[in-house]
């Protein structure tokens, strides 16, 4: 990703300086981004210094594209979503927590979980949870979205649902979706994902006619890059015992091991490194 946006933003530099200059400039609109290729140059070291100074937008929160499983990415207003079409749930959901999404007139109440027809059949439906004894659990939640109409209802699309233990999305979940917002508020904004953990071993626990894959676990990792940039990991197990968060804290690195995933990988290296690999409840 970060490779494809280097390049794109090479090319509509060169063009845009090309168009603007006396010489070549009818050449370049006529050829540009939409045709050969063969007549754009080398950039000048003035048009190199242009582009190390323009601003790219990086999305922090969004991980590295996946090659060992289904894969949709679904834009949101939100939030992202990697769906996967085996599972009938997302691989992980991921989004910008600002200071100011956390407030907001647009509740939950009035809302409906709603089938998302973006994405192919069998997909998620309500009928799938009916009897199930799994509620269906928000992986980016409702209070996330009060800041807007179309994304309060956008975060009742089952495509940002998981089948989820009663107690967990009541207690230990909830506990953890108001403790982000906090942060939040604290530091002004931060990076977050979360999904679905599912074992290697036994047969494939499913629920409702589209066979909704049923987590053994949920993971949710936190991004700070206020100040000195800081990040921590959770783990909790799809059911309803009880599980103390000072329980479920582990490193990003551990929940990178456990699912395949790989988290902020727009961060340079040596960040990425250092705060992947620790996790302290208390620095936060």
């Amino acid at each position: 990703m970060k490779e494809y946006r280097n390049v794109l933003l090479l090319a509509l530099t060169a063009l845009v300086l090309a168009c603007q200059s006396n010489k070549g400039g009818e050449a370049a609109q006529k050829d540009g981004l939409y045709g050969s290729q063969a007549s754009v140059k080398p950039l000048t070291a003035e048009e190199q210094a242009a582009v190390k100074k323009a601003k790219v937008v990086r999305l922090y929160e969004i991980p590295a594209p996946l090659k060992d499983r289904p894969e949709q990415i679904l834009h949101r207003k939100g939030y992202t979503v990697s769906y996967n079409n085996a599972t009938r749930n997302p691989n992980w959901v991921a989004w910008h927590l600002t200071k100011s999404h956390t407030y907001g007139s647009n509740q939950r109440s009035g809302e409906v979980f709603t089938e998302d027809v973006s994405v192919s059949r069998p997909r998620a439906t309500d009928a799938d949870y009916y009897n199930s004894r799994y509620d269906r659990g928000h992986m980016c939640p409702a209070g996330d979205n009060k800041w807007d109409k179309e994304a309060m209802e956008q975060s009742f699309l089952f495509t940002n649902i998981c089948p989820q233990n009663h107690g967990l999305n009541k207690y230990e979940w909830n506990d953890l979706e108001m403790l982000c917002r906090d942060w939040a508020r604290e530091y002004g904004a931060i990076d977050i994902v979360c999904g679905p953990v599912y074992s290697s071993s036994g047969e494939q626990k499913t629920i409702g006619k589209n066979r909704v894959w049923v987590p053994d676990a949920f993971f949710k990792v936190v991004l700070c890059r206020q100040g000195k940039a800081k990040a921590i990991g959770f783990l909790y197990r799809n059911e309803g015992k009880k599980q103390p968060m000072a329980d479920a804290v582990c490193t990003v690195d551990d929940v990178e091991r456990l699912t395949g995933l790989d988290f902020f990988p727009e961060l340079d290296d040596a960040t990425e490194n250092r705060i992947e690999a620790t996790a302290t409840l208390s620095d936060w």
